[in-house]
């Protein structure tokens, strides 16, 4: 008789997935024409970016791989799923033109009916799918705030297929589109400079500032040097009492001051980094991190910021040199009511009415136009929604069905107080979706 213990039964192995093939009616992008396959990119480390040009999420993930891709270049190749939300990001040119508005320098695939996004069975934007040199999926991230993860996991196969031999070293795929000459390149905004009829212009994807003549053509000077040391994507402006303009500096996560009299630029808040959730939302506004600030107004004493990043607005006050979260608790949706406890969903655009009384807002992800009212209560005035994929597109859409929010009685319901439902990474940012 055998008394020995039987002998343990290997744990199962988990299965390998060989990744899906690229396919997307819009074609390639930044390839100079070329037509990629997986089996081009294999032995190369190929990171595929599931975006949308109208997320600032998915805006906020391009910034986060420039490290990564610049730093690994020689084995890795991030590929641009462009997979479109609404109806207009479907349209070719448009994401063409998104492409080189927020600098991508990697081949983008655009992929408008979504083929690609359902064969990886992707469910938020953004998402991130990393393949191996041999043509496995070995991790997909939603959300932001993975680059440091994804980072360590390139250098392990980095190590693990040098070993192997089965590393492709070299350049590559990515073809730069021909540059355009032109004065401006997708301006933000535009603003009337006092005393002298002049135009002050960002001038976004150039990352500078331009003054033109009262003709709109003729230019007068460009502020910034159009790198990292001066404005990073500026998109809003706003006049000071003191004649001095703000500018959002959208990418460096900032509000700078620029003086027209004197050619001056100096940061007003942010840090220069992005604002993370349980960061402080007001203090001191050289000491308080920001995200996104995508436009500013001056009402009530205050100026005002869009803070597209958190689905917020924030005020900055000059007189005591501070920044405070004003409106929006963060949550993505469309509530109305007291400010503190309205839903946004990334504020993109600010005005002033006429008799100062009010102060619009362009609600850009629930396609809706708002309010604030003097006594800081937020309306809707036009909109009904977060996300309707039923109307927005002519296919089945790719998002969870919006679930109801919380609110209290008095939030206009109909259409509203809705949020859009995708899966979270386990380490949540904040507007994830």
């Amino acid at each position: 008789m055998n008394d020995a213990a039987p002998a343990p039964t290997p744990a199962p192995r988990r299965a390998r997935v060989r990744a899906p093939e690229l396919i997307g009616k819009g074609g390639w992008l930044n390839t100079g024409g070329k037509d990629l396959t997986l089996s081009d990119l294999r032995g190369r480390i190929v990171i595929l970016d599931f975006w949308t040009f109208c997320c600032v999420n998915c805006l906020h993930v391009l910034d986060e791989l420039r490290e990564l891709e610049e730093k690994h270049r020689d084995t890795v190749v991030i590929i641009g799923v462009h997979s479109p939300k609404f109806v207009h990001e479907a349209e070719h040119q448009a994401v063409v033109d998104a492409v080189e508005r927020y600098g991508v320098h990697h081949p983008v695939l655009d992929d408008p009916e979504l083929a690609t996004w359902k064969q990886y069975a992707v469910r938020a934007w953004p998402t991130l799918v990393v393949i191996d040199p041999e043509g496995y999926v070995v991790a997909q991230h939603a959300g932001e705030g993975h680059a440091h993860a994804i980072e360590r996991l390139v250098e392990e196969l980095e190590a693990a297929h040098e070993a192997k031999g089965t590393l492709r070293r070299g350049d590559g795929p990515y073809v730069a589109p021909e540059p355009v000459a032109t004065d401006l390149r997708f301006p933000g905004k535009a603003l009337l400079l006092p005393g002298t009829g002049h135009f002050l212009v960002s001038d976004t994807t150039r990352h500078q500032l331009v003054e033109l003549e009262a003709d709109g053509e003729t230019v007068v000077r460009r502020i910034g040097d159009g790198g990292d040391g001066g404005f990073k994507e500026p998109q809003g402006l706003a006049l000071l009492p003191d004649g001095r303009v703000v500018v959002a500096d959208t990418v460096h996560h900032q509000l700078r001051a620029y003086d027209p009299a004197s050619g001056a630029v100096e940061v007003l808040a942010g840090t220069g980094k992005q604002w993370w959730q349980g960061s402080p939302v007001s203090g001191p506004a050289r000491e308080v991190d920001l995200s996104s600030p995508w436009d500013v107004a001056w009402w009530q004493g205050k100026v005002w910021i869009a803070m597209a990043g958190v689905h917020q607005l924030w005020t900055y006050d000059p007189e005591t040199g501070a920044v405070q979260a004003v409106a929006g608790t963060t949550n993505e949706g469309l509530v109305d009511g007291p400010a503190a406890e309205a839903w946004f969903a990334q504020p993109s655009g600010l005005a002033v009415s006429a008799d100062g009384e009010r102060l619009w807002v362009a609600d850009s992800e629930t396609s809706a136009l708002r309010y604030v009212d003097s006594e800081l209560v937020v309306h809707t005035a036009v909109g009904t929604g977060l996300f309707d994929f039923g109307r927005t597109r002519r296919r089945g859409g790719a998002g969870a069905a919006p679930a109801p929010a919380r609110g209290d009685g008095a939030a206009r319901r109909v259409g509203r107080g809705q949020r859009h439902v995708q899966p979270r990474a386990a380490a949540l940012r904040p507007g994830e979706r």
